[in-house]
């Protein structure tokens, strides 16, 4: 027998296995790693704000309006009467109340899609207002955070520019938007909007960055209000209102 055959078929198979483990070796690396990324993005998609501090609901009633809307609606149905310039001050801790406990053409919770959205809440920051909710999708909930900043350009037209929105700790707003933008399309094809009232300008400014023109109703047919500015502290928002006949 030729020996030499033999030890090269034995340096052959030694060979061989340094290669399966080798292998072996970098699939359980690419393994840890992939189960790191997976974990890290849960922990991110699950994280709560400390700041987030929704309204219970305990003690509300279905079709119940906030006391704090209703003081609203009439200090700007007053002030419109006066047919000069004035301000409305509306306080973080009322705007809480008015989004939780309805008054606002809808009940929470919101569904579409399988997709439930419940527990609002709003934090007023220095030129923006953070406003957050827990989704919950087939069973998991997530807490979804929108950075809204409303602007008034030099000609004096509105726009609601989204900041950021997430979830969690993950920012998703180029997604968000585009998702957003083609179920908006899907239900404006299925019931007709009209293109001129101030609820479609407010979401084409939302999805779109479109400015518009801030006019809106006092509940008098013959006045509208205009909004000249808007001012937000923390903790509180300042609205500049002109009335319009």
């Amino acid at each position: 027998m030729d020996s030499s055959k033999t030890e090269k078929r034995e340096i052959a198979g030694e060979s061989k296995v340094p290669k399966k483990r080798s292998r072996l070796k970098r699939l359980v690396i690419w393994l840890f790693i992939d189960l790191t990324v997976a974990a890290a993005v849960i922990i991110l998609l699950l994280y709560r704000p400390e700041r987030y501090e929704p309204l219970s609901d305990a003690g509300f009633k279905p079709g119940q309006v906030s006391p704090h809307l209703t003081l609203f609606t009439a200090s700007v149905y007053n002030g419109a009467q006066l047919k000069e310039p004035f301000d409305v001050n509306v306080s973080e801790e009322e705007i809480n109340d008015i989004i939780a406990h309805g008054g606002l053409d809808w009940d929470w919770p919101l569904e579409n899609d399988g997709v439930m959205l419940y527990a609002p809440a709003a934090v007023l920051e220095p030129g923006m207002a953070v406003l957050m909710g827990t989704a919950n999708i087939r069973g998991m909930e997530f807490v979804v955070t929108i950075k809204l900043e409303p602007t008034i350009d030099e000609n004096g037209l509105l726009n609601l520019t989204v900041g950021k929105l997430k979830i969690g700790a993950m920012n998703i707003t180029p997604i968000a938007k585009m998702i957003a933008k083609k179920m908006y399309a899907e239900q404006v094809a299925d019931v007709p909007m009209v293109e001129d009232s101030w609820q479609t300008k407010i979401v084409a400014s939302l999805l779109n960055d479109e400015p518009f023109e801030p006019v809106f109703p006092t509940g008098d047919e013959k006045v509208r209000v205009r909004v000249e500015k808007v001012d937000i502290k923390k903790g509180e928002i300042r609205i500049r209102l002109i009335p319009m006949r």
